[in-house]
């Protein structure tokens, strides 16, 4: 997740989640202007391996989903942190992002598992 200058969210997948997925074939992402709820459901991956919902890290409204993706769902694979994010949106107001990881955190914790 990252904040844009206009204070909506980009929301995607990491790297690492891309990686363990393998090569996607098709995104689903949500509609503009969908409320979503603290880890609801709110858009779809699916590669040659399996399909996997993505859960909304933080409540409020979908402002743009991806158009990139409903050709290009490779995208993800190829740049999660650029081209491949699934949408934005913007928070509710005083909405709390859950216990989101900070990314050196994270990236300590996959070392951890490997």
């Amino acid at each position: 997740m990252r904040t844009l200058p206009d204070g909506t969210v980009e929301i995607g997948i990491t790297d690492h989640a891309q990686h363990a997925l393998g090569d996607l074939v098709f995104v689903e992402v949500p509609e503009s202007g969908r409320t979503v709820a603290l880890g609801e459901p709110c858009a779809v991956v699916e590669s040659v391996k399996a399909a996997s919902d993505v859960y909304s890290p933080v409540a409020g409204e979908i402002t743009l989903g991806n158009p990139l993706l409903a050709t290009e769902p490779e995208a993800v694979n190829n740049d999660p942190y650029g081209t491949g994010w699934l949408m934005r949106l913007r928070p509710t107001k005083g909405a709390a992002s859950g216990e989101l990881m900070p990314a050196a955190e994270y990236q300590k914790l996959l070392l951890t598992e490997a």
